[in-house]
């Protein structure tokens, strides 16, 4: 007799909203498993299937009831349980009612730490069946949905109404009410291609039966492999390579069940329009997918994808080319009244623009913005001009035709409209870049000056949000200042430029004036070396490693990723044990020699043999390591300071630190402190774990 067989649920619904479907589908996977697992019910693999109308999920071999448990109560101890006669006391007789049995039949339970009364019983598991409805509605409950819509007379609400329920278990549907809906074997497949309704026979055909009879590829990722593989056939015939953005890819699939390309066209005249105004029409409004030629050029075509196999296909082709042209027309226009106007001639509007009340307009900003960059400029070795007028420039943009109709295009319309008014070349291609890195594997800007009004603009914001009580809380970030900072680490780190980032966040709140206190650039700095431990995490770095320099607080960004480096092959050396061992000592010592004070002793009362040597190579190592430091090879630099052990053991072995005599001891001490701060010129080795 078969104990468990494959489960199939199946929520059928009204178009689900498209770029919700993965999370959605992810989510309601994750909270069905952690409700069969919190009753104790394992099973095999499971398929989750996502499509416009479904969310679904098959869970193999699924047990048809939970097992049986054994139940086990400690009572009173048993010193408690019997008075002085050997009656049992009452702590014993209500521990017994408790359990719902007589006295006699509980058991006692004897260990090392002492002996109790104690009731065991055998639980029977309940039924699978009896458990999945629950399990499923609070699966629902829990999903990612900000706003529930209902439907009907009923109190309903989810993210868009439902009409069926497949709830299988092996060949027995499970009975349940979900919506208003009862449970069944029965779903829909497509919309306008499979009239009929499809019994299914198994959990296990559930895909096959929907592919095979009702023209649904119920499996989000063969349907978007479907979808790419359909687009890029279809660029080929047109004699192009399409634009396969994976977001868009993502979109389309979740809108359609049998995925169909079809491939259009539109006036080449509007080819004169920027490539980035048609890009972001076709994908961003249109969902279509552009074409280009081998040399990156934009083609009048696009390729769409319909959710229907059409007998027709030129009726739905010429239907989107009659879509796309108001579009593109409505792009021709902007690009069109935007060219009549200089963005110098746009600063004004600016000013009635406001960034954030207590900070300002956006024409102040973007005067703070140009003085930080030009001061910025010399870092990234760029013309103080060419950074400090981008910086100005930098927002004129926001108020174009076409910045307003496509807001995906800032900073890229800034450096089109720039070149129309002749600006510097630098100046239109910092414009382009100001805005980078935008998101997570961005590039940072590739130019000096645009280098430095991209960090120029995110350190005023971080400053300003900062200093207005703003900071980023839990999961709340309203101002994004979290890719701000990570934003600016990267362009200090990636650009290995020498920007002194203490000094930078304290010019830029000097551009706020009163607005902001003393105290911002301080708080600024911590958040950003919080970033810096998962910018370096995410790269595969060690956390002992990460933890090591970052507690050396380097004012230079660069300097934190050449240190880790260094660190990293530090540890590789065999002395770096040791090391690590005699830093983390030397730490505890002076930790605990509070009436110690550093600096202010004279070395001349040391008289052992073993530290007068490590004295030596100490004022050796120093005078080594400085030119390594200034140039930043810490590789060399730490190589150097671990030939130093062999000193460091003898010292450890022959000498006591805490001598009696307090001119010695203090000497003594003034040692490890210069040995330890020679170390931390780099990293505190001693976190390094062995």
């Amino acid at each position: 007799m078969n104990t468990s067989a494959d489960l199939l649920i199946e929520l059928g619904t009204e178009e689900l909203p498209p770029k919700a479907l993965s999370t959605l589908s992810q989510h309601f996977t994750r909270e069905v498993l952690a409700g069969l697992a919190e009753a104790g019910l394992q099973h095999g693999d499971c398929a989750p299937f996502a499509t416009p109308r479904r969310l679904a999920m098959v869970i193999k071999n699924l047990p048809f009831s939970q097992p049986d448990q054994q139940i086990e109560r400690r009572g009173p101890a048993l010193s408690a349980a019997f008075d002085k006669q050997g009656a049992p006391t009452g702590a014993a007789l209500g521990f017994a009612r408790s359990c719902g049995v007589a006295f006699e039949n509980l058991e006692r339970l004897e260990t090392d730490k002492g002996a109790w009364l104690v009731f065991r019983t055998e639980a029977r598991g309940q039924a699978t069946a009896a458990l999945l409805p629950e399990i499923l509605q609070r699966a629902l409950a829990a999903l990612p949905i900000p706003k529930r819509m209902r439907w009907g007379s009923a109190d309903h609400e989810f993210v868009r109404p439902v009409h069926w329920l497949v709830l299988l278990h092996g060949h027995s549907v499970v009975p349940a009410s979900i919506y208003g809906v009862e449970s069944g074997d029965t779903t829909w497949g497509h919309r306008f291609m499979s009239a009929e309704a499809i019994r299914i026979t198994a959990p296990a055909d559930y895909a096959g039966q929907l592919m095979a009879e009702g023209k649904v590829i119920a499996d989000f990722a063969s349907r978007r492999s479907r979808v790419e593989t359909l687009v890029r056939e279809a660029g080929t015939h047109a004699g192009g390579l399409p634009l396969l953005d994976p977001a868009l890819l993502d979109e389309v699939t979740a809108l359609v069940e049998w995925p169909c390309a079809i491939v259009g066209s539109f006036d080449a005249h509007f080819l004169e329009v920027p490539r980035e105004a048609l890009v972001a029409s076709m994908q961003g409004h249109q969902k279509y997918f552009p074409i280009e030629d081998a040399d990156g050029r934009l083609l009048n075509q696009f390729i769409t994808i319909a959710n229907i196999e059409s007998p027709d296909p030129a009726a739905i082709r010429n239907g989107n080319e009659r879509v796309i042209r108001p579009r593109l027309s409505d792009a021709a226009f902007f690009w069109n009244k935007d060219r009549a106007q200089r963005l110098d001639t746009r600063l004004a509007r600016l000013a009635d623009m406001v960034f954030e009340r207590r900070l300002g307009t956006l024409l102040e900003k973007s005067e703070r913005i140009a003085a930080l960059a030009a001061a910025l400029a010399a870092a990234f070795a760029a013309d103080e001009s060419v950074a400090a007028r981008s910086g100005l420039l930098s927002r004129s943009d926001l108020v174009s035709e076409m910045v307003g109709e496509f807001p995906e295009l800032q900073g890229i319309m800034g450096a089109y409209y720039a070149r129309l008014d002749g600006e510097p070349a630098g100046v239109a291609e910092a414009l382009g870049e100001f805005y980078q890195p935008r998101f997570a594997g961005d590039a940072i800007p590739a130019t000096a000056a645009g280098r430095s009004a991209a960090l120029a603009d995110k350190l005023d914001t971080l400053t300003g949000i900062f200093g207005v009580g703003g900071a980023p809380t839990g999961d709340k970030d309203p101002y994004a200042l979290r890719r701000a900072a990570l934003g600016c680490l990267r362009i200090c780190i990636e650009s290995d430029a020498a920007i002194d980032l203490p000094a930078a966040l304290k010019q830029a709140c000097a551009g706020h004036g009163a607005r902001i206190g003393d105290h911002t650039a301080g708080q600024v700095f911590d958040f950003m070396l919080e970033r810096a431990r998962g910018y370096f995490t995410e790269r595969g770095c060690r956390p002992d490693v990460i933890e090591s320099v970052l507690v050396t607080r380097p004012a230079q960004p660069r300097e934190l990723a050449r240190r880790i480096a260094a660190v990293e092959a530090f540890r590789l050396l065999p002395e770096a044990i040791a090391l690590a061992a005699a830093n983390k000592r030397i730490g505890n010592i002076l930790r605990k020699a509070s009436d110690f004070t550093p600096d202010k002793v004279d070395l001349s009362a040391l008289l052992e043999p073993a530290e007068l040597a490590l004295a030596q190579e100490l004022a050796e190592a120093s005078q080594q390591t400085t030119a390594f430091a200034a140039a930043g090879e810490y590789q060399a630099y730490l190589g150097r300071l671990a030939r130093l052990q062999p000193a460091i053991n003898a010292f450890f072995d022959q000498v006591m630190v805490m001598a009696e005599d307090l001119p010695l001891r203090n000497a003594r001490l003034q040692l490890l402190h210069q040995l330890q701060a020679l170390f931390l010129r780099v990293a505190d080795i001693g976190l390094i774990a062995s």
